[in-house]
């Protein structure tokens, strides 16, 4: 079974039609797919949706209904949670010393791709799913497949 990995910009398109949302439906609707996100990512999804709430591109109730759908699906298995512990931190850390000065990789990003990189070595995922030019650049050079929603034909 393929595993990907989301961060907040891929999950935020299975919630909100925009560019790339096709390529994202098309890989989480796929059976044999696993889909696995951090507790990062469904804190920054709630920060995402009151973002397009304050800049008027949805409404509030719209927001609430994407969120507890979001809920929903967690609670029924539709994707696999990972915490973020110490060990996430300190390669986080790391991530940010060996990119951010160069590639302005940010420090939740930095997160996002610590738990990536600790998923794909317990062989739990094979592609990580970012919309984010600078995170997917950053993970790639770090040997993870990168699937750019985006700039996917698929």
């Amino acid at each position: 079974m393929p595993g990907y990995f989301f961060d907040t910009s891929a999950l935020v398109k299975l919630y909100h039609f925009e560019a790339g949302t096709s390529t994202v439906d098309q890989i989480a609707s796929a059976p044999q797919n696993v889909i696995r996100i951090s507790r990062l990512t469904a804190v920054e999804l709630r920060s995402a949706f009151a973002i397009k709430v304050r800049t008027n591109v949805i409404d509030r109730q719209d927001a609430d209904q994407v969120l507890r759908q979001f809920r929903e699906e967690v609670a029924g298995g539709k994707f696999e949670i990972f915490s973020v512990g110490e060990s996430e931190f300190a390669m986080a850390d790391k991530l940010i010393e060996r990119y951010a000065f160069d590639r302005h990789l940010r420090a939740l990003d930095a997160l996002q791709l610590s738990i990536a990189l600790e998923l794909r070595d317990q062989d739990l995922i094979d592609f990580f799913v970012s919309a984010d030019r600078i995170l997917g650049e950053v993970a790639g050079m770090e040997g993870l497949k990168v699937i750019d929603p985006e700039r996917s034909s698929s």
